[in-house]
């Protein structure tokens, strides 16, 4: 009997101009329904809550009454959009002859398989991947409704890490690292942007003879860049250095490496990132992953950004969150009257605040518009454009060839500019006076 399978994504908050991003590409789903169109199943995919009219009019023919229904999730703290998908599609179908059968995967899915098994309307929670599907490409065509089709593909040269991190739920979702050493195989024809979704690409036993073949792959054309989506792993690099210069011919672009632990590790993150240099990147090319609102203190984590401005290099920030909270209210523009940890995770075990929270995100906002530009300072002013563009050449020219810091702050306050120096600790106004306490 054939088929009709319904692939579902919930109306996650992510901006309309990136629900075909690399980031947030539902994979899984696309591998899914290549697997059923192989049993000559039908298969449509959709986005958000829709009507069955809607239903009906996307994709080839008309639709009565799916047979099963696959839901996925991402985050755990967007639980809350997955049991309303589910809610919607269950209440959907009960004047049917036939109940679809509702099957939601994913990472929450993975992480909280309880939790998510007792939604109501959840007929069957799956943990982990499909081995099955795992065999079939990414079925692009499913998304591909939209004027122009996507022009990459998501690659996977490995599953799991070994490495076990606290705060990441890798093993509980993909436990069992495996790695290939081809995947010419996996590509789809004609989508020359590869984006690897491994969880530890250099970590791959087979690391050399990948890179290799990418070379290769770029050499006659095949590919024009290459980019891994969760960064790399700079112990990997120390380990066998001659891996950066593979990783540049390769075609990587915007190589990120992780400093996760402490300060005391600066030296051995700064050859990390020498390698990545003497391979051929720029400076500001090279982003720092590091994860805030954790076991480390906000000092410390503001001792890491002036590290990082020292270097030169792009902080990719990442707050963060307990692998089992299902909900994450944060609001950016509630910076004045702040929110407390009832809205979103506050770890004040380390001394995290909500002001501190806020702090350490503009800083490295600020700090990161400095590196991209080159500015040796930071200013509201000029980021507004308060001054005409000549003006502010000129006082970007001016600042750079005065001599010391006391005559750059002199002429900055004479112009009436705004600034900041993001070589020092800046902590919140309001924890000025008391940060010996919490720090």
């Amino acid at each position: 009997m054939t088929k009709k399978i319904l692939l579902v994504e919930p109306d996650f908050p992510v901006p309309k101009k990136s629900k075909n991003h690399k980031d947030f590409l539902p994979v899984g789903l696309l591998k899914i329904g290549k697997m059923h169109k192989s049993k000559g199943n039908k298969v449509k995919l959709i986005r958000g809550n829709k009507k069955k009219a809607e239903i009906s009019r996307i994709g080839e023919g008309e639709w009565n009454v799916p047979h099963e229904i696959y839901i996925t999730s991402l985050f755990t703290y967007w639980k809350p959009y997955v049991v309303d998908c589910v809610s919607h599609y269950n209440n959907l179908y009960d004047d049917s002859d036939h109940d679809p059968v509702i099957k939601v995967g994913g990472v929450y899915a993975s992480l909280m398989n309880d939790d998510c098994d007792n939604i109501n309307g959840v007929d069957f929670a799956h943990k982990g991947i499909i081995p099955e599907a795992e065999e079939f490409k990414p079925d692009y065509s499913l998304i591909e409704q939209n004027p122009e089709p996507l022009d990459y593909q998501i690659i996977h040269a490995s599953r799991g890490c070994p490495r076990g991190c606290e705060f990441c739920g890798v093993t509980e979702i993909e436990p069992n690292f495996e790695s290939e050493g081809s995947i010419k195989e996996k590509m789809v024809e004609g989508k020359k942007k590869l984006v690897f979704y491994d969880n530890n690409l250099l970590m791959n036993e087979n690391i050399d003879d990948l890179l290799d073949e990418l070379i290769e792959l770029k050499k006659e054309g095949e590919i024009r860049w290459c980019e891994s989506q969760s960064g790399f792993d700079g112990r990997e690099l120390i380990k066998n250095p001659s891996l950066a210069k593979k990783i540049k011919k390769a075609g990587f672009r915007y190589p990120r490496i992780a400093w996760d632990w402490s300060y005391d590790e600066h030296e051995k993150i700064k050859k990390q990132i020498d390698l990545l240099i003497e391979a051929g990147y720029s400076n500001k090319q090279i982003f720092i992953f590091m994860i805030y609102n954790w076991e480390l203190t906000f000092k410390e984590m503001e001792k890491k950004r002036i590290k990082c401005f020292e270097w030169k290099v792009q902080i990719a920030d990442c707050r963060y969150r307990p692998l089992n909270q299902t909900y994450d209210n944060y609001n950016p523009r509630k910076y004045k009257h702040g929110q407390s940890k009832d809205d979103y995770h506050i770890h004040t075990k380390s001394g995290w605040t909500d002001e501190k929270v806020r702090r350490f995100r503009k800083n490295v906002r600020m700090q990161n518009i400095c590196v991209r530009h080159g500015f040796n300072f930071y200013s509201k002013d000029l980021e507004r454009m308060r001054y005409s563009k000549e003006k502010i050449k000129e006082i970007m020219k001016k600042t750079d060839r005065l001599p010391s810091r006391e005559k750059k702050i002199e002429y900055l306050e004479k112009e009436d500019v705004h600034y900041w120096f993001p070589d020092k600790i800046k902590y919140p106004k309001k924890e000025e006076k008391r940060m010996d306490n919490y720090c």
